[in-house]
């Protein structure tokens, strides 16, 4: 009966699988067929588009990578992520102040936002406890209470009661901050012109020193195989570190900016270099085996991608496109903090608590605790992405940065395909890279159709809002019946049974 079945699901027509696909990513579906219309319409060249799309990348993921947390924890599309865009600001404001510069201006900006984000999450996490099944609601609610104690801060407080003598960032008075901060030549470009050599080596040292103290603790224990793993590390790492010698790579680490073409060459090269030697790692050290169809398939795409740049139409616009090598990097790494967390115990509980609050309880997990955790840490990340943001544009617009933050961000985690109950880096990225592309294109595209590019500008955000209200009515038009069958069922058992009787009897 099983082989049976398993030929009638094989035999399901092709059509009938389409049209289920179409469905469940109709929104992303969307989005794709209109950013192509778009591209056509507006008649601007690639190298606009891919010069405008990977700024607005590196600008804005970060921001989107901090609501997968709270999805993930059940606690929904989280629009209190704008509290930590707030905390974010008054950093860049306390870093302007007082006319610090350079990347250590970032450094400081990030030591000042992170304890005031931490705070703003956990009061935002006791909020959404006393409203659960409502934190969207709460959420917006939140966000407007919490943009009035920030304008009275902004307006009455800086100048009135704590003296800010800087007549470059008060208005006229000395009471209230302008409505424009310029950043450039403190904090604007921070990340984006930091070469990636100095982040490389500050990496490696980290490392080194982690490697080192593994080596001498494997020692003492007398752990042969650990001992002779790390001695690897290190030499890995000083090999790395030789590598930065080479006049090529000198001068590739050395720019602040890279061109496209030298960003896929880079790609290419340590990309076939990361497949070879981790594979031959993982053999010598975890005894995995050597999966050549995996390897040479990977690496096949590596060298298809870089005998591209060869094509004339393709070199020079690759040429033409500048990308901040470094931001990307901090992209990278909001999406290995993302992953790094799921693979804990405490990501597993978030995953738990999303699945069932009770069955959670009666596992032993604190809920409320874990919650809360969630959102400060998805308010530290939104505080953070508001960092990167603000020094890619390089100006705070004082009263209103954060004000589309969270409605813009939740627009391209839906388009890359996430829902209410289920997001991940993937659609984070898939969503950005969409989201934004017909945000550049809309506004040239409405300039050629209609003669005005505000009727494309008004376009583009009618669909940010109505991407969420077609989220939260697929969202309510799912749940419905799940719970009607839910409830119908708990009624139908005694007590002893049901879920919030297995979690008092548990407590």
């Amino acid at each position: 009966m099983a082989g049976v079945d398993k030929a009638r699901e094989d035999k399901v027509p092709f059509l009938e699988r389409s049209k289920d696909f179409l469905l469940n990513n109709m929104v992303t579906v969307m989005f794709a067929v209109l950013s192509v219309g778009a591209y056509f319409a507006a008649k601007v060249t690639p190298a606009y588009v891919l010069n405008e799309m990977f700024t607005r990348f590196g600008r804005n993921t970060c921001l989107v990578l901090s609501l997968v947390v709270p999805v993930a924890c059940g606690l929904g599309l989280n629009f209190g992520i704008v509290v930590g865009a707030m905390a974010a600001q008054i950093g860049v404001f306390a870093v302007s102040a007082v006319e610090m510069t350079g990347f250590s201006s970032m450094l400081v900006c990030i030591l000042i936002t992170t304890p005031i984000a931490v705070l703003f999450g956990y009061c935002a996490g006791l909020l959404f406890n006393r409203m659960r099944g409502s934190e969207m609601i709460g959420g917006m609610v939140l966000r407007y209470c919490a943009d009035g104690l920030y304008q009275l801060l902004f307006l009455f407080v800086f100048g009135g009661l704590i003296k800010i003598d800087n007549n470059r960032l008060m208005i006229m008075g000395g009471v209230g901050v302008k409505n424009t901060i310029d950043l450039k030549g403190s904090l604007g470009y921070a990340i984006d012109e930091l070469p990636l050599l100095r982040t490389l080596e500050i990496a490696l040292a980290a490392v080194l020193i982690i490697q080192v103290y593994n080596l001498m603790t494997a020692a003492k224990q007398s752990r042969e195989h650990k001992r002779k793993q790390y001695i690897v590390n290190i030499a890995l790492c000083v090999g790395v570190y030789g590598v930065t010698w080479v006049p090529y790579f000198s001068t590739m680490l050395t720019q602040t900016r890279w061109s496209l073409l030298t960003a896929v060459e880079g790609l290419c090269f340590f990309g076939i270099a990361y497949l070879i030697i981790g594979a031959v790692y993982a053999k010598i050290f975890y005894s995995k085996p050597f999966h050549f169809l995996r390897l040479g398939v990977q690496g096949g795409v590596l060298v298809a991608l870089y005998l591209v740049t060869y094509v004339d139409s393709v070199y020079r616009i690759f040429l033409q496109v500048k990308v901040p090598v470094t931001t990307y990097l901090v992209v990278g790494g909001f999406c290995a903090i993302n992953a790094a967390l799921f693979k804990t115990q405490l990501g597993q509980n978030m995953r738990t608590v999303g699945q069932g609050a009770s069955v959670a309880a009666s596992a032993g997990i604190n809920v409320d605790k874990t919650r809360i955790i969630a959102v400060i840490l998805s308010t530290v990340l939104a505080a953070w992405g508001q960092l990167i943001s603000l020094q890619n544009i390089g100006t705070l617009q004082t009263y209103g940065a954060h004000d589309t933050v969270g409605q813009f961000s939740i627009a391209a985690l839906l388009v890359g395909g996430a829902s209410v109950q289920r997001a991940t880096n993937t659609h984070a990225l898939l969503g950005v890279l969409l989201f934004h592309t017909l945000f550049v294109l809309s506004p040239p595209a409405g300039a050629q159709l209609f003669g005005d590019p505000v009727i494309g500008e008004n376009f583009r955000v009618f669909l940010a809002y109505g991407v969420i209200a077609l989220a939260l009515a697929m969202h309510a038009w799912k749940v419905g019946p799940k719970q009607q069958v839910r409830r119908a069922r708990t009624e139908s058992k005694p007590p002893s049974q049901t879920e919030e009787g297995v979690a008092e009897s548990a407590s």
